[in-house]
């Protein structure tokens, strides 16, 4: 019994031997990813952030006029545009971003994680194109944005709200939901401006709200994909500190089970003798 306990924790450590190459590797990978996602959203931050409250700005400091994008629609449901990953191995990243969804609202999910997560829980699904958001692009973004200001001032939605994963360091990521329209201005009250616009401020709100939406977006995007490689990176890491600790410690059982082997056959040979 002792030769067959023997086998067979030497099968268990080639096992677990074999995991943490893999754990290894793709923590590796999510670390390369990382950095190149890293930088991307902290380039993109500044434009992104600035925009949101610029435009909110303006909303504050014009709040008497009558911009549809700035009076909530009756009857339409809510639109919540999400962004997950494509992939798991992540830790929580994905689960913490769709756990919260209202099912009484319109899903636009970004992220084969974020549609397979809709589509199995029967959401309101406005669209499945997005299905990979390591490949969405800035452009994409822009379409994305356009058709949504369509349906809103058709009266299809009454708002239009953004989850994503919101990157604030390598260990550290937060899910946030962020208001995207109907405009509330920034604090809540109507603030003065001498900002002059041509023609009126109507017409240059309505102009760039769908430039706004898609920078927005695309933000998010950024954030999430940052996010995504970080929380992958780390829950790699973790597997693979598991697997050196389960192999170190499978080591020493097999240790003991050899140890108490030889001690069974020196005590067989010495009652022979």
């Amino acid at each position: 019994m002792a030769g067959v306990s023997a086998k067979s924790i030497k099968n268990r450590i080639r096992s677990m031997e074999s995991t943490r190459q893999i754990t290894r590797a793709m923590e590796l990978v999510a670390a390369s990813k990382l950095r190149k996602a890293q930088n991307q959203a902290i380039t993109t931050r500044p434009y992104y952030t600035c925009l949101y409250e610029t435009i909110n700005q303006i909303a504050a400091a014009n709040g008497s006029m009558s911009s549809p994008f700035m009076t909530q629609q009756d009857g339409g449901k809510t639109l919540c545009v999400v962004i997950a990953g494509d992939r798991g191995l992540s830790g929580g990243y994905n689960n913490n971003v769709l756990k919260p969804l209202d099912r009484e609202n319109a899903i636009l999910p970004i992220g084969k994680k974020a549609v397979e997560y809709c589509a199995a829980r029967s959401m309101d699904i406005v669209s499945g194109a997005y299905i990979s958001a390591e490949k969405l692009s800035s452009e994409d973004c822009f379409r994305m944005a356009e058709g949504i200001c369509r349906d809103y001032l058709a009266g299809k939605y009454s708002r239009i709200t953004l989850r994503f994963t919101n990157f604030v360091s390598v260990l550290t990521q937060t899910p946030a939901t962020l208001q995207l329209l109907p405009l509330q201005g920034i604090g809540g009250k109507e603030t003065e401006s001498d900002m002059l616009y041509e023609p009126d401020p109507e017409t240059v709100l309505s102009a760039i709200i769908p430039e706004y939406l898609g920078g927005v977006i695309y933000g998010a995007l950024c954030e999430s994909r940052a996010s995504e490689q970080a929380a992958r990176r780390g829950a790699m890491d973790a597997a693979t500190q598991n697997a050196d600790t389960m192999i170190e410690d499978l080591s020493l059982q097999l240790n003991r089970a050899r140890q108490a082997a030889i001690t069974r056959e020196i005590t067989e040979i010495v009652a022979g003798v």
